[in-house]
């Protein structure tokens, strides 16, 4: 779990990955963060499917990927669980989960005030203001402005293709004690990101590091918003606690990027996304002697449509066409083009709607006095809705379907129909007062889902073209507990098997004066991960905290060739899954010293080491990104207990490294920022 203090510089989710070992997380489009567990995650710059680690804010699930971008704001903790959680939290988390909660009402009056200014015009104003409102009425609100200049140079064109930062958050929460032991929280929110994505870097340009080399054809402002509100009711009914939670989260994002990486004119690409999702749960839960039982119901709808558009130069508004002609478009315009005009552009509308419904249950029964047996359980039902079509663009502004090979025109709709059970079983034993000592199995499930990007014919709607649902048999054996009384540690063994695993698939086609690759998601075989995972807290004084953590995990890809051709199992049998470093480890060191009348002094450090690891799985050398070395420090002094002026700085060695990749014309990569520093200052009330 990780604390205020552990995530206070934490602008981002996906920059909690660096607090954890075992945790890794791909960025791509600027703000889309897709979350690994021990290995395990399918890699997708698609929004319209989930993660294989689930996200979820105050409880709720979060349905894709982008919608957590903006809500590292006032947070109180983050907990991430590591491996299938197949029953009460088993929606879409075949890795596992983050579990991220924000700050809520208080009964004495508190708040903040925080501001920022740093490296790369960096300023941030945060602040919040909580207490009572009434009688057994209390309430929170909490908000942000960040702001950003370019952290990558862009020494092909504009500056502000290196990434440009405008964030607005505003966050609010109502507590009602109704009595008779019964609790109403209201909460709502919403977000903007006014910024510019970072453009990607083409492994054929030659750039320093942090550098990126596009024109400024490839330039798109962000418009983006973010917005949801909940209720959750609590109350006890007899031996009984009975917990509601309804949701509402909805998103409208329009961006782009430069989409081939490079200074000349070729390919850009933008998003045009709306997104609604409504959410209902309801747990009941009991207490006796012997054990605890959890069950619960849970519903969910959301809808998904996406304009997806790629297109050379300058883009005409009204007839979608570009300046120049993007390479990929005449291949697609079919035996018969519907003009004489070039084809210059693609156009790929996709609609899609999710309904999901599950039941779930857990029980922890004592057997002995130090024994306890785990049972837990989820049957899941979704059925998905996906229809859409795929256009090429004519330099004259005619549009017509897509009809690559003459199979058939780029329209169609289709539905996947699931049922799924997945559950968990657990025995535990009590060592004492050392600890306890477990054996666990457990499953999971991600489903499955339509591609939302280019459509080349109508096989993109059928069977063939949709991806399958991956599962997860996941065993664990492990200790949890105290060597010294300063000491704690936890320490596991753990072997995963997934069926069907989920990928993004690269195929190179030609093209008139060369090959571009397209890529879509779809499955695998088998593969398997194991290894072992060891975290640590350590006090050696009454101010000092040392935490550590070391992941080292063997993963590996079975396609065999009876499962999808020779061809295909040459690529990916025996490669490593992507992002699946073989050796991860966390070292964080908090202490703090007294100056007398001058206050307090506090330091904090942050290092995290990650292995090499691969950006897609087809395992390939010039898609590798080689070990990285995070350094992240805080430096805190405190003149008096209501404020504090920190100094702090990220990724202080300055490491240039992928955090995501997609083939096209050669390979493009999303970077990571520079070394940052900034200085804040924080008013407690």
């Amino acid at each position: 779990m990780l604390g205020e203090r552990d995530i206070g510089q934490v602008d981002t989710i996906d920059a909690l990955a660096d607090r954890i070992a075992g945790v890794q997380v791909a960025i791509s489009n600027g703000s889309q963060a897709t979350f690994q567990i021990r290995g395990l995650g399918a890699v997708d710059h698609q929004a319209l499917t989930p993660s294989a680690a689930a996200v979820n804010v105050d409880g709720v699930f979060l349905a894709t990927n982008v919608q957590a971008a903006s809500l590292a704001y006032d947070l109180k903790r983050i907990e991430v669980l590591k491996g299938p959680q197949g029953a009460i939290q088993g929606r879409n988390a075949a890795s596992g989960s983050v579990n991220i909660f924000t700050a809520t009402p208080t009964d004495e009056v508190e708040g903040y005030v925080k501001a920022s200014a740093g490296s790369f015009a960096h300023k941030g104003l945060e602040g919040a203001l909580s207490g009572p409102l009434a009688d057994g009425i209390t309430g929170r609100i909490a908000g942000r402005m960040l702001f950003e200049g370019p952290a990558l140079k862009n020494v092909g064109g504009p500056r502000d293709a290196g990434g440009r930062t405008e964030q607005y958050g505003l966050r609010g929460a109502l507590a009602f004690d109704l009595g008779a032991e019964s609790q109403l929280l209201l909460r709502a929110h919403a977000e903007a990101d006014k910024g510019i994505n970072p453009a990607p870097r083409n492994s054929g340009v030659v750039v320093s590091d942090h550098q990126i080399s596009i024109g400024r054809d490839g330039l798109q402002p962000t418009d983006n918003t973010f917005s949801g509100a909940s209720t959750e009711y609590a109350t006890a009914l007899g031996n009984w606690t009975i917990k509601s939670l309804t949701a509402y989260e909805s998103f409208r994002q329009q961006y782009g990027f430069d989409f081939d990486g490079m200074p000349k004119p070729l390919a850009n690409l933008s998003y045009y996304r709306d997104f609604e999702q409504l959410s209902q749960e309801v747990t009941a839960a009991t207490r006796w002697a012997g054990g605890t039982f959890i069950a619960g119901l849970s519903l969910a709808t959301d809808d998904f449509s996406q304009n997806y558009l790629i297109w050379c130069g300058e883009l005409n508004a009204s007839t979608l066409a570009g300046t120049c002609a993007y390479p990929g478009a005449a291949g697609r315009v079919g035996p018969v083009p519907a003009s004489s005009a070039p084809a210059v552009s693609l156009l790929t509308h996709m609609d899609q709607k999710r309904d999901v419904g599950a039941l779930f249950a857990t029980l922890d029964l004592a057997i002995d006095a130090d024994t306890t047996l785990t049972i837990g359980g989820r049957q899941t039902v979704e059925r998905i809705e996906g229809a859409g079509f795929g256009q090429h663009i004519f330099a004259d502004g005619v549009r017509a379907l897509n009809n690559r090979s003459g199979v058939g025109p780029a329209i169609g709709e289709n539905a996947i129909d699931e049922n799924r059970f997945t559950g968990t079983l657990a025995l535990q034993r009590r060592l004492g007062d050392w600890g306890n000592v477990y054996a666990s199995f457990g499953q999971g499930y991600k489903s499955g889902g339509f591609n939302g990007e280019v459509a080349n014919n109508v096989t993109h709607y059928q069977d063939e073209g949709l991806f399958r649902a991956e599962t997860v048999d996941a065993y664990e054996v492990g200790f949890k507990g105290h060597v010294l009384n300063n000491l704690s540690i936890e320490a596991a063994y753990f072997w995963q098997a997934i069926d069907a695993p989920q990928a993004r698939i690269f195929v190179a086609f030609p093209v008139p004066g060369g090959i571009i690759t397209s890529n879509s998601l779809a499955n695998l075989h088998e593969a398997t991960v194991s290894g072992v995972d060891v975290s640590a807290v350590w006090r050696p004084t009454d101010t000092m905290r040392v935490t550590a953590g070391v992941v080292a995990l063997d993963s590996e890809i079975n396609q065999p060739a009876s499962a999808s051709g020779a061809d295909n199992a040459a690529v990916f049998d025996g490669k490593p899954l992507p992002f699946a470093s073989d050796l991860s480890a966390t070292l964080g060191v908090q202490d703090s010293w007294s100056l007398g009348d001058a206050g307090r002094l506090g330091l904090d450090v942050f290092v995290k080491y990650q292995s090499e690891y691969f950006l897609d799985a087809e395992g390939r050398a010039d898609r590798r990104q080689g070990p990285v070395t995070l350094l992240d420090t805080t430096v805190r002094w405190s003149p008096t207990e209501q404020f504090d002026v920190e100094l702090w700085g990220k990724n202080l060695l300055d490491k240039d490294y992928a955090v995501s990749g997609y083939g096209f014309v050669g390979y493009n990569t999303f970077r990571s920022n520079p070394a940052m520093w900034g200085v804040s200052f924080k008013a407690h009330l």
